[in-house]
């Protein structure tokens, strides 16, 4: 009987991981193209609340005013705060260490940060948008250079890869602004162009504009895509495109409560103001942002949520494959950092209160 349901049971665990989808070679590229369905279902990935970090009110070491980004190293959180404009950092158990940098335009002090990375260097850069320039400190908070961005075009996500070439998006100021994906060595010059985007292809406002998302790997790949498209691309450091993985999707119809929703975001009112052209897509676009983990699977969000209002995942393992689909409490475009089985996420509560969250991942295939 015991034999008979395990091998009922390892039947049933082929059948649900069996993959549907195609892998060819087009030109020297790797297609994989996926199914709709996933291999596994959602409860091969399950996330188990380790740590949060943030309070409502309490000690102001663990007060935050507006998280915009963070990053992790062995284990230490490193939260930056853009309106106080400084790095909050703490220990693994959640306890408050130092606040790096402060409000200001003097040497080590920030005005408008927006991104923080820890590079290969264990240096932390900081994206400083108002001042068009990347500030780097040592690990314990000490001042070390200021990196002027002012000969590059107008950058929005930045990142440093191992050899301190940065890639990023940046807005290209010609007789109508495009989005760019750029590589720049790290001597400034420019590598090469990944994409580009139009954004404002008629006279009226577009309300959902087209992106360029994007992630680096550890081995300095770049995996991106246009958001109007579900083709996910990996390139190598040379900018050689390496690999397509696409996979078919049903599109998600932008309803009329999501045009009130839309429209109170961008004008603070349910309807399009008197006199404004602008215009929605029918539906949303297929991809919002891209992340990896530090094993190579890679996580899309979709514009598609669960009951609770959270948004869809869909995670592919290193080859490509479409493995799982799953829900993330995550602000929608907030990065999410994985390390160790980890992963760390900004998230809020329903007074619109940002936190930290640790979980630990299991993934169970």
């Amino acid at each position: 009987m015991i034999f008979s349901v395990l091998l009922l049971f390892n039947a049933c665990v082929q059948q649900k991981s069996a993959w549907k989808g195609t892998i060819e070679e087009v030109d020297g590229v790797t297609v994989i193209k996926n199914p709709k369905e996933p291999m596994y279902d959602e409860d091969v990935f399950q996330l188990e609340e380790e740590l949060r970090i943030g309070k409502s009110q309490g000690k102001k070491e663990y007060l935050f005013s507006q998280i915009r980004d963070m990053a992790v190293y062995k284990e230490r959180i490193y939260v930056l705060d853009s309106k106080e404009a400084h790095i909050k950092v703490f220990d693994k158990d959640g306890e408050y260490l130092r606040t790096i940098s402060r409000k200001g335009q003097g040497p080590g002090e920030l005005e408008w940060p927006v991104q923080i990375q820890i590079t290969s260097h264990q240096e932390i850069m900081v994206h400083d948008l108002s001042v068009l320039s990347l500030s780097f400190f040592s690990l314990n908070g000490e001042f070390l250079r200021k990196m002027p961005l002012t000969k590059m075009p107008m950058p929005a996500l930045l990142v440093l890869d191992s050899n301190s070439d940065l890639i990023g998006q940046f807005t290209i100021m010609e007789q109508r602004p495009k989005g760019a994906l750029i590589k720049f060595a790290s001597n400034k010059e420019k590598a090469f162009t990944l994409a580009e985007v139009d954004p404002y292809q008629t006279d009226a406002y577009n309300l959902i504009k087209p992106t360029l998302p994007f992630d680096v790997s550890k081995e300095d790949n770049i995996i991106w895509a246009v958001s109007t498209k579900y083709e996910i691309n990996i390139t190598n450091p040379e900018g050689n495109l390496l690999k397509k993985i696409t996979k078919d999707y049903i599109p998600v119809k932008i309803t009329e409560e999501d045009k009130k929703e839309i429209y109170l975001k961008i004008f603070k009112r349910e309807t399009i103001p008197p006199g404004k052209k602008a215009e929605l897509p029918k539906y949303f676009h297929p991809i919002g942002n891209i992340h990896i983990d530090d094993e190579g699977r890679i996580y899309v969000r979709t514009p598609q949520k669960s009951k609770n209002g959270f948004y869809y995942y869909d995670v592919f393992d290193s080859e490509g494959k479409y493995m799982a689909k799953v829900t993330l409490k995550a602000i929608p475009e907030t990065p999410l950092v994985w390390e160790n089985n980890k992963m760390y996420a900004i998230e809020e509560d329903e007074d619109g209160y940002q936190y930290i969250k640790r979980y630990k991942v299991t993934w169970n295939y």
